[in-house]
């Protein structure tokens, strides 16, 4: 049998913990699959008293994580830390010009430095694998990366934040307000105890920014993602969606135009008899569509320790199955000098249309008043409805439901603020694309 792969791991939170557990629990299985054992050697974490539920008293313990990929005698270093910046960036860097081996969960370290990144990999001849950073178990990346070679990808989609379907999906079976799902969401550990990150769609954009990278042959451009999260997402709205025989999902889409490539996070409702409206809870679902194949729709669990510490160890298992000196597939599928530029997609007409929420004074003239303004847009509406709800009191603002059919969403935009300069609106109107893909 081959000599041992040594690993190095930084950070021993969950996911870390997690890992150990699994090498210890199944050294002799991994050692018969990959052809050679697998080794922790060393380790490096900010509390070494913290009880983690493994032994680690026979690792090599190193203070700082840019000491364990600078100096450890390791073969794979896999960085479980977190964050855009240092130590994670640093400590990635330090091993790849080694010429060690990476293994990372960090989606935001990629999305902000991953072309660099694959390119020192690409020099040193190693690899950098990072499965676990987008959809934690779904193989993803390997399946853009390696199972797709040859396929035109036209759109990649999904839900990818288990935070914001967990919180979207407790409203609409219990009822509950947004402000009472996520303090059940910190509660249960599915949201941090700052959860913007999460809600105002910032993971979801950095995963579908590396989802975009690796279907279209693009550099990364996470700055260029149109977000939108879903703190303004009402009980009114999923019942509303909910009337019209909708789900709301926070979704990340990126797809290939004529112009470019669009890529966009946002809540949207999708048909109620879709396969991605039955995703619930933290469970993520990413779809790619392609010529070859179709589609190919991908669902399981999202995040979690055993579920981000699998995706990690098949990433490790990848590299310990790898023959020396074999070429080693890029990073994003192709070499870094090989990636195009990121040319953003002009605006488009959105097929699905849009539901527009609108408060009102109850006044007589509103509804055609607001007909108008849509038409003067040129925007069709399939319907616009007073939302069904009794009011006892009369001087209660009531609610209007719109249902465009396909249109720009600056005309939308237009029209909303057209609207609101008549006086008549309470509160901010609240606007959801609807997605009706064909193949739903």
């Amino acid at each position: 049998m081959a000599d041992a792969l040594k690993i190095g791991i930084a950070g021993l939170g969950t996911v870390g913990a997690s890992l150990v557990r699994i090498l210890k629990e199944r050294h002799e299985m991994l050692a018969t699959t990959c052809g050679r054992p697998i080794e922790l050697v060393a380790v490096a974490a900010r509390d070494r008293s913290k009880d983690r539920g493994v032994d680690l008293s026979k690792t090599a313990w190193f203070e700082n994580a840019v000491a364990l990929a600078s100096e450890a005698d390791i073969d794979v270093f896999v960085e479980l830390m977190g964050g855009a910046g240092d130590p994670a960036y640093s400590s990635v860097k330090a091993a790849l010009e080694r010429g060690i081996h990476v293994v990372t969960a960090n989606k935001a370290l990629l999305a902000k430095h991953g072309i660099e990144l694959a390119g020192i990999a690409e020099e040193q001849g190693a690899l950098l694998n990072y499965e676990a950073a987008v959809a934690g178990g779904i193989p993803v990346i390997k399946a853009l990366r390696e199972s797709l070679t040859g396929n035109t990808v036209s759109r990649v989609y999904g839900i990818m934040n288990g935070t914001c379907n967990y919180i979207l999906t407790k409203m609409e079976k219990e009822g509950l307000t947004f402000e009472a799902c996520l303090t059940e969401a910190q509660r249960l550990g599915y949201a941090e105890a700052d959860p913007s990150f999460d809600i105002e769609g910032n993971d979801t954009a950095h995963k579908l920014s590396i989802l975009t990278s690796l279907a279209f042959g693009t550099a990364i451009a996470a700055d260029d993602i149109y977000l939108e999260g879903i703190t303004n997402i009402s009980i009114e709205d999923i019942q509303a969606a909910a009337d019209l025989g909708y789900r709301i999902k926070l979704l990340g889409v990126a797809q290939r135009t004529e112009s470019g490539i669009e890529q966009r996070v946002h809540p949207t409702m999708v048909p109620y008899d879709s396969v991605i409206a039955q995703v619930d809870g933290v469970t993520n679902a990413v779809a790619v569509e392609s010529d070859i194949l179709g589609e190919l729709l991908m669902v399981g669990p999202g995040a979690g320790g055993n579920a981000t510490a699998s995706a990690v160890l098949g990433d490790i298992a990848d590299i310990a199955k790898s023959r020396p000196g074999a070429q080693h597939v890029p990073a994003f599928g192709r070499p870094t000098t090989a990636l195009l530029p990121y040319k953003r997609a002009r605006m488009q007409s959105h097929e699905g249309g849009y539901f527009i929420r609108l408060k009102v004074v109850d006044r007589t003239g509103v509804f055609a008043n607001i007909a108008r303004h849509m038409a003067e847009n040129d925007i069709s509406l399939e319907s616009i409805m007073q939302h069904s709800k009794h009011y006892a009191d009369p001087a209660e603002p009531k609610t209007i439901i719109l249902v465009t059919h396909a249109t720009h969403e600056a005309a939308v935009r237009k029209a909303i603020v057209s609207i609101k300069g008549e006086g008549y609106l309470v509160g901010e109107p609240q606007v959801i694309r609807i997605e009706r893909p064909k193949d739903w």
